[in-house]
């Protein structure tokens, strides 16, 4: 089993920024692609940003200049670097991760418990 422990959600004003982290741990012989979602109240979840193990990137045009992605596979964690955040921001935020567990070549995608991003205006 895998836990990815999702960390630096909080209450922001709108202009601030705020990063985020998610560390995994557990049976990991490797982890592929890992990304952000966010969930706000009464919405779909949706992806905000996708880092492959290379180190490609994607965001959702909402938040393209404003947040970034990023990586330390020698810790094993991801990173969401959210600056000029706006109130339409909020939301819990969630990280996974597509994890290799024994270098069967298998992939299995694990969750964050989410962290709660708040931006008042």
């Amino acid at each position: 089993q895998v836990q990815l422990v999702e960390s630096g959600g909080g209450l922001v004003q709108a202009g601030g920024s705020l990063r985020l982290s998610c560390a995994a741990s557990g049976s990991i012989f490797s982890i592929h692609a890992m990304a952000w979602y966010r969930q706000a109240p009464g919405k779909q979840r949706e992806l905000v940003a996708h880092i492959s193990s290379g180190g490609s990137t994607n965001y959702v045009d909402s938040v393209k200049g404003r947040f970034t992605i990023s990586r330390d596979n020698a810790k094993n964690t991801v990173y969401l670097q959210m600056n000029s955040l706006k109130p339409e921001d909020t939301a819990v935020y969630f990280c996974s991760a597509n994890v290799d567990n024994s270098g069967s070549g298998l992939l299995t995608t694990y969750w964050g418990q989410g962290t709660q991003v708040t931006v008042s205006s």
